[in-house]
């Protein structure tokens, strides 16, 4: 199998284990590191990605909780596509099975999610995140001015960074969310039911407007929660 592609590498095991007695374990494991080393490569590629933007937005955190009286940053979280996820993004959207395809075409393999404790600490932060010199701006939507329909507020980034390898620099896709408490609550929890199976279409519009006006509340919430803040930074 060629390295870049790992179509057949969900069934190579089964392959390998049925090989003919013939066949030495050298040249098992040679076929073995052949199939499977460069997409363990690319996901590592995609981790290293991901442990970089995550150590940029705890520094800024640090940093920032210097000239304040709180750490703008709630807490940062991270994760990496299963490769069965990725596969079937590729497969949804017609692209080859091959590392080249997912490196070139997917932009949100790599994700760090941002919870901040206010909205305001969220422009902040994602500014001083995106001046930083090694930090490449490719796509910006501000869910949080502009809601989704279901209610869904959030800011997305994607944005390029380099990785530093045994080959050398390697700019990686990654994709950043950042929101408050409230909405990353919000979120979850529509997650969570809105993927719920067996529900008539009477109950999933029912929830759904139920949702929206959950997240509006949300919303309301969050600007309440600045408002005392700014009161008592007036008066401190």
């Amino acid at each position: 199998m060629n390295g870049n592609n790992y179509e057949s590498a969900a069934s190579s095991q089964n392959d390998l284990m049925q090989a003919t007695t013939g066949e030495s374990v050298d040249e098992l494991l040679a076929q073995l590191h052949a199939e499977y080393d460069p997409v363990f490569s690319m996901m590592t590629d995609y981790q290293c990605a991901v442990m970089e933007v995550e150590t940029k937005f705890n520094v800024l955190n640090n940093r920032l909780s210097i000239q304040g009286e709180h750490n703008p940053i709630e807490s940062v979280k991270s994760r990496v596509k299963s490769l069965d996820s990725i596969i079937q993004k590729l497969q949804k959207l017609h692209l080859p099975l091959t590392i080249e395809s997912v490196e070139d075409n997917l932009k949100d393999v790599s994700g760090v999610r941002v919870v901040c404790s206010f909205v305001d600490d969220i422009y902040k932060i994602a500014d001083c995140f995106l001046a930083q010199e090694d930090i490449t701006l490719i796509e910006r939507k501000d869910y949080i001015r502009n809601p989704k329909p279901s209610g869904y507020r959030s800011l997305h980034l994607i944005v390029k960074t380099p990785i530093y390898t045994e080959n050398g620099k390697k700019d990686m896709f990654v994709e950043v969310q950042m929101r408050t408490i409230a909405m990353d609550f919000w979120a979850s929890l529509e997650h969570k039911l809105r993927y719920k199976k067996n529900l008539s279409s009477e109950t999933l519009e029912e929830l759904s407007e139920e949702l929206k006006a959950c997240a509006e509340e949300s919303a309301k919430l969050d600007e309440k929660m600045l408002r005392i803040r700014e009161r008592i930074a007036q008066n401190a």
